[in-house]
This record gives C-alpha cells, sequence and structure tokens, in this order.
C-alpha cells in the first residue's frame, strides 16, 4: 500500500511538474523575440577652461575667459526595450515610447543578427509602433486570441529587461480590461491585462505568452514606487494591437473614433435618481457641440449601456469600444433615459488631436444659498435658464457645477422642472427633502453638461 501511494505522489508530482515546464515553448520563441535599441543623437554646448565647466565660473560670478566655443557637438543616447515579429514580411511589433524621437532605430535578435529597421507608423494613446527589417529568414510568433483571455490564466513574458537579452518570466493573468492612464491619455483607449509576471524596464514591446506559446498581449507599463517589478504589469491585448498595425500599415497612423461626450461612471444614487435598477454604464455628463454624439441624438443624463456588441460597464468601456471604431462608422448605441431604454445610430467622428481644455472650477466661500449656489437671472432673452454666479465650498454640488454655468433643468425619477428664474430653481429645490438625488442639466461654454447632486 505505502508503494502504491509513493507511486501516485510521485505520479503527480511528475504532472505538475509538466505542466510548469515551458522549456519547450521558450526554445520555440529564440527567433522571433527580439531586442530594441532606440539612438537618439542630442546636441550639446558645453565650454571648460582645463577642466572647469562654463556652469562652475557661472555658480562663482567669474567671467568665462574667451576661448573658441565648440558649438553644435553630438552624442548618442541609447535605450532599450523588446519587440517581436509578426509576420515573415519583417514586421516587428514594439512599443511607442520605446522608438519614440528616435534617429536610429536597430533589431537585434538572439543569434546575433542586427537591422536596421524603418519606423512604419506609430500611434502613442495605444503605445505602439510598427518596424520594418529587410531579411529573407524571418520566424514569426503565433497569435493568440486575446478576447479568449481569463483572470487566472498562466501567461510568459519574454524580453529584455535592463539589457538582460532574452529573459523569460511566468506568472498569471490578474485581471482583464484595466483601464490605466500614463502619459497624454495613453491607456484611456486600452483595455489592458493586467499581469504579476515580472516585467522591468527593457520589457516594454515584448511580447506575453499564453501556455500554449501564442501572444495574446504586448508588455507595455509597470505600476512601481520602486522602478521595478512589483507584481502590477500592464500588456495591451494582441487584438487591439493588430488593429491597430493595419493601420499603421495602411497609413502610418491610427484613427479612433469620438463620440464627443464627456462624463463617467454611474454611482448607486445617480441609479437611485434616474430610475435604474443597478449603477452601470457611462454617464453623459456634457455633450460637446456639434459632435458626433450631439448630432447623432445623445443628450447629457443619457446613460449608454451598450456599443455595437459591447456592454459597457463602465465609463472606460465606452471609450475603448468607440476609440477602437472606425470613423465615419454608424454605431448602435443603446442607452437608458427617462427610465426607458432606447436605441441610437451615430456616424462616430474622428478624436481630434488636442484634447479641450477643461474648465477652471472657482470655489468660494458664500453661505446660504439654494444648495450652495449663487444664481442670476439672464438677460439674453435668447438664452433659458439661470447663470451660476458662486459656488460655495459647502455647496453640495462642489466640484461639479461651476461659476459660468447655464442651469436650464432638474430632474428627479420622471418628474422634470424647468429653470427660466432664479425663482424657479428655489421652488424645485423646496419640492425635494434632505437626502434626495437631482439631476441638475445645463450649458457649459456652449456645451450641454449634466451632474448628480444630493440635496443637503
Amino acid at each position: 500500500m505505502k508503494k502504491f501511494l509513493a507511486i501516485i505522489l510521485v505520479f503527480l508530482f511528475s504532472l505538475d511538474a509538466h505542466e510548469f515546464d515551458f522549456s519547450e515553448l521558450v526554445k520555440d520563441q529564440s527567433e522571433s523575440v527580439v531586442n530594441i535599441q532606440s539612438i537618439r543623437k542630442i546636441k550639446y554646448n558645453r565650454r571648460s577652461l582645463g577642466g572647469f565647466p562654463e556652469e562652475l565660473f557661472r555658480e562663482f560670478g567669474i567671467p568665462m575667459p574667451e576661448m573658441n566655443d565648440p558649438r553644435g557637438q553630438e552624442r548618442e543616447s541609447i535605450s532599450t526595450g523588446s519587440g517581436f515579429v509578426i509576420d515573415e514580411n519583417g514586421y516587428v511589433i514594439t512599443n511607442f515610447h520605446v522608438v519614440q524621437d528616435a534617429d536610429e532605430v536597430l533589431v537585434k535578435f538572439l543569434d546575433r543578427r542586427e537591422f536596421k529597421a524603418e519606423i512604419v507608423g506609430m500611434d502613442e494613446l495605444s503605445d505602439l509602433a510598427l518596424l520594418k527589417i529587410e531579411s529573407d529568414d524571418f520566424d514569426p510568433v503565433e497569435i493568440g486570441n486575446s478576447d479568449e483571455v481569463e483572470q487566472g490564466d498562466g501567461v510568459i513574458a519574454i524580453g529584455s529587461p535592463y539589457n538582460y537579452d532574452f529573459s523569460v518570466t511566468f506568472g498569471i493573468i490578474s485581471a482583464t480590461g484595466r483601464g490605466i492612464t500614463s502619459g497624454q491619455g495613453i491607456g484611456d483607449y486600452v483595455p489592458y491585462l493586467q499581469t504579476d509576471a515580472a516585467v522591468n524596464r527593457g520589457n516594454s514591446g515584448g511580447p506575453l505568452f499564453n501556455t500554449e506559446g501564442e501572444v495574446i498581449g504586448i508588455n507595455s507599463q509597470i505600476f512601481s514606487r520602486s522602478g521595478g517589478n512589483e507584481g502590477l504589469a500592464f500588456a495591451i491585448p494582441i487584438n487591439i494591437a493588430l488593429e491597430v498595425v493595419e493601420q499603421l500599415k495602411d497609413n502610418g497612423k491610427f484613427s479612433r473614433g469620438y463620440l464627443g461626450v464627456q462624463g463617467g461612471e454611474v454611482s448607486s444614487d445617480l441609479a437611485e435618481a434616474l430610475g435604474m435598477e443597478k449603477p452601470i454604464g457611462a454617464l453623459v455628463r456634457a455633450v460637446v457641440k456639434d459632435g458626433a454624439a450631439e448630432k447623432g441624438g445623445i443628450k447629457p443624463g443619457d446613460v449608454i449601456v451598450k456599443v455595437g456588441k459591447k456592454d459597457v460597464i463602465y465609463f472606460k468601456d465606452l471609450q475603448h469600444a468607440v476609440g477602437m471604431t472606425k470613423p465615419k462608422t454608424n454605431l448602435k448605441i443603446k442607452l437608458f433615459r427617462d427610465g426607458e431604454y432606447a436605441n441610437l445610430y451615430v456616424k462616430v467622428g474622428e478624436l481630434p488631436t488636442q484634447d479641450r481644455p477643461e474648465p477652471i472650477n472657482n470655489e468660494p466661500d458664500e453661505p446660504n444659498f439654494p444648495l450652495g449656489l449663487e444664481l442670476e437671472d439672464l438677460d439674453n432673452e435668447d438664452i433659458v435658464g439661470v447663470r451660476v454666479v458662486q459656488v460655495t465650498r459647502e455647496s453640495p454640488a462642489i466640484g461639479q457645477i461651476i461659476r459660468g454655468d447655464i442651469i436650464t433643468k432638474i430632474k428627479s425619477g420622471n418628474t422634470t422642472y424647468d429653470i427660466l428664474k432664479v425663482a424657479d430653481f428655489k421652488n424645485a429645490l423646496d419640492s425635494f427633502a434632505v437626502g434626495d438625488k437631482i439631476a441638475v442639466f445645463g450649458t457649459r461654454e456652449g456645451s450641454n453638461f449634466f451632474v448628480a447632486v444630493t440635496v443637503e
């Protein structure tokens, strides 16, 4: 009996060991994963005398002696990252931030082959770059399906952390559909895969494999207080990356869809105020004037719950879905409005190159105004509503309603109050009790907005 148990234990141990043996997978990828060297030529001006730099003379107020000024000298700055070959034609994927501002890019293979690469195209917001190298001997990776990735799946990261070529780490998928922001909007349009596989500087642009040896992501970002691995790494799903790559091949850039809405999450309080069963979807707080959303009939106060075939649980889901939609596409949008669900078809616009600046929020400290808002009637007969003159620090609307806003409606459930004068605003508030959730509609700098406020 003891011998039988021993045999079973040995068998189970061998089985577990085999399940975590990725040596064959790693060998198969040895000709597909590359090291990327990004070379930048930097001009610098520096004068010195006897080895003492000009800055030292300036520090003590000593005039710099006349001498020849060797202006325009150059030095090379080299940074490294990772990448991988995606087809037999020599296309290589890496991160935008790896080759950004590079004067020359070198692609190095494990067998010491080295190629100068052409940058075919780059997209900052998805942090992707497509390179092209010339040769007749390429072994591309096998591409997986990132839509099938689940939390808890095993993954392997291969890359060049700190320039240690072809380093391999193992972990799991910690989460999917992560929305993060890094830099100028990077991450707003990518539903990242989060992994605890060790990823460090230099891994950027390298592949993230599933245990079948298929690429399901591109290592892009790390969250770290120390600068090193802390078990929080983020990879671009390969399905998203390939959509970007196709446009980079054709146009050298990626054009994103754009609705022209500003918004946020649906809180439980807001869901109660709007009459929703549960707090899901992307709340539309404001609509950009003459944007795709306004032309398509989307209004402040709408809650978008589905875009095409994709459910929208959080506002980032809306950004991801619309951002990956080609401009001029007629997109079906399901939303919640006035206690009912409705479908609209919106012709998607193109994301502008620069975001509209956020309005300045003034927060003066003035008490005893209704809802903490000092209001005034409008003299212009062509504009309906009341203008916000001040927002007190005690106001429950602080940070949501700002000076200069024009309030046009208040709504709770199926009841709507049109606000034409300050008296209308005060009378409407008298209809609510402390703790009630109300929706405030209005215009801000020419665009419609909507916010939820708790009466205090």
